[in-house]
């Protein structure tokens, strides 16, 4: 018989994040680490198998997988009873149960124009939400989807409750409600979360222990790689990941842990991350944006001008590897074969900005070509790792004459300018949230700018092809169409894609059960701690 065990207070996993956080209400936020937290307190109806690879769909909330039917159009789902709401002021001292209602409500706000989601392209093809019964949640698609079950497993998806939402406001993202494995303990904006485990959470066992093991979760804003470098070697956290500029501190030129730390028990769990790093340039910017033939010309150039290998050797010191595709390795739909045709030249790149009427001034800047000045401005945030691209860009910018200025602000800030298409140009990155290469296409699709489309780009022929693609599977036909798709995002510049990452783990002796999944980001359910007795 399998025996319960509750979550252990003593034992707390504390980790870092190196950039803050911008809430934890799933429709309003688009970053990495707000997610993370968001996707420990809340729950999906489906999630995936933590062991199975590649990574397996497999019922969360729901009782079974969606049955499919009406040709890929009508996903039915059944909520299992007895899930309930952490205990919260909201529910005026009664227990909240889970229901299809929950679900319901929480898609709809994606959809609802006044939240403003950044996700909320992935229910645009929603025609309509059902629930026939209180456990039962029915969703009509405009058109057949029959990969849509990885939209309801992704980590943002999970059910809200509405008398949270309404008790709490413009207060909501910091009074998170769920009803997952974790809730908020107590929250200090950009520097401390501190989650604990949920008293009521449901009853889940792996090897007849119930989850989760640990007590809780401490994260720490900690936005410098040596700050978080000696608060792992001084014990004070147990898992760090965000260590790549100095990866070769603890790690062997063959990508092995070094002896004097394996010896004390650290381990090292190395993978690449399913995610794509680029820089962008804002189609709707009056310096850089457009379709003309001058403006083309222009980011080609500065495309041109900036050495990835540079990225990877100097910035990342090894610990990536050059992306030429916009989808990455191990998500459906990457081509292993694809090459960029974005080559770093600079010469070819000051041939072309002089061809195009980019001319040099006294100054050796070069003016735009109606003589006014010529001024790209790139935007980072104030850390040491940002300040090594901006060098770099610098460096770029300054080999074809191209003046460059520098616009610094935390990450928070930076997101709410780029969804309002306000950047002119920035680096960034791109994580699946789902292993399917729907999940990075759509970041050009034209309607979603303003949410996951941060270059703000329109394009009918792109927009055309990615439509078509919403209707196939995974195969040689959609792959075909992903390809031009690859090409006229090349042929417009509106990327320069660089890198994906290799994620280097360490983890103290203490930490048990760590298995890097593909596509989940929270791990904190399955982890187990060793405490000194």
């Amino acid at each position: 018989m399998a025996q319960a065990h509750a979550a252990d207070p003593s034992k707390i996993l504390r980790i870092t994040f190196q950039a803050a956080e911008t809430g934890f209400d799933p429709v309003r936020v688009s970053d990495y680490y707000s997610g993370t937290v968001i996707e420990g307190i809340f729950d999906p109806l489906l999630t995936y198998d933590y062991l199975a690879r590649p990574a397996r769909l497999v019922p969360n909330t729901a009782e079974a997988l969606p049955q499919i039917s009406d040709g890929g159009r009508t996903y039915t789902l059944r909520v299992r009873p007895g899930i309930y709401f952490a205990d919260d002021p909201a529910f005026k001292g009664s227990k909240r149960e889970l229901t299809a209602a929950d679900y319901a409500y929480s898609i709809g706000r994606f959809l609802d124009p006044k939240n403003r989601s950044p996700y909320a392209f992935l229910y645009e093809g929603i025609a309509r939400l059902e629930t026939p019964d209180r456990r039962t949640l029915r969703i009509r698609l405009k058109n057949p989807d029959f990969n849509f079950g990885h939209v309801l497993a992704f980590g943002l998806s999970g059910a809200v409750a509405r008398e949270a939402i309404e008790h709490y406001g413009e207060e909501a993202p910091a009074k998170p409600v769920g009803t997952g494995p974790f809730r908020l303990k107590s929250y200090t904006r950009s520097s401390k979360i501190v989650l604990e485990a949920n008293p009521g959470y449901r009853e889940v066992l792996r090897d007849g222990r119930r989850l989760p093991l640990i007590g809780g979760v401490e994260i720490s804003i900690m936005e410098e790689t040596q700050s978080r470098w000696l608060a792992f070697q001084r014990g004070d956290t147990d898992m760090e990941y965000q260590l790549t500029e100095i990866a070769s501190a603890f790690m062997t030129a063959e990508g092995t842990l070094k002896p004097e730390f394996a010896s004390r028990g650290i381990r090292l769990e190395r993978s690449i991350d399913p995610e794509i790093i680029y820089f962008y340039f804002n189609m709707q910017d009056k310096t850089v944006g457009g379709l003309s033939k001058e403006r083309i010309a222009l980011r080609r150039a500065i495309a041109m001008s900036y050495r990835i290998e540079d990225q990877i050797r100097v910035i990342r010191k090894g610990q990536s590897i050059r992306a030429h595709y916009p989808i990455p390795p191990g998500v459906a739909g990457h081509d292993p074969q694809f090459r960029s045709s974005i080559a770093h030249d600079p010469r070819v790149a000051n041939a072309l900005l002089d061809k195009f009427g980019y001319r040099k001034g006294a100054d050796g800047y070069r003016r735009m070509p109606d003589g006014a000045p010529l001024v790209i401005r790139y935007s980072s945030t104030p850390t040491e790792r940002d300040r090594q691209f901006d060098e770099l860009m610098k460096r770029s910018l300054d080999s074809i004459g191209v003046r460059l200025e520098i616009h610094k602000d935390r990450f928070p800030e930076l997101m709410k300018l780029e969804n309002q298409c306000r950047l002119m140009m920035r680096t960034s990155a791109w994580i699946a949230d789902y292993p399917d290469g729907d999940n990075f296409m759509q970041l050009l699709y034209g309607p979603n700018s303003g949410q996951s489309n941060n270059a703000c780009y329109r394009s009918p022929e792109y927009d055309k092809r990615y439509e078509k693609t919403r209707l196939l599977p995974d195969g040689p036909d959609r792959n075909r169409l992903y390809r031009e798709m690859a090409r006229i995002i090349e042929t417009d510049t509106v990327w320069l894609l660089a890198d994906s990452r290799y994620r280097n783990v360490l983890l103290q002796p203490r930490v048990r059960g760590f298995v890097k999944h593909p596509v989940l980001h929270t791990e904190w359910l399955y982890l187990d701690l060793d405490l000194p007795r």
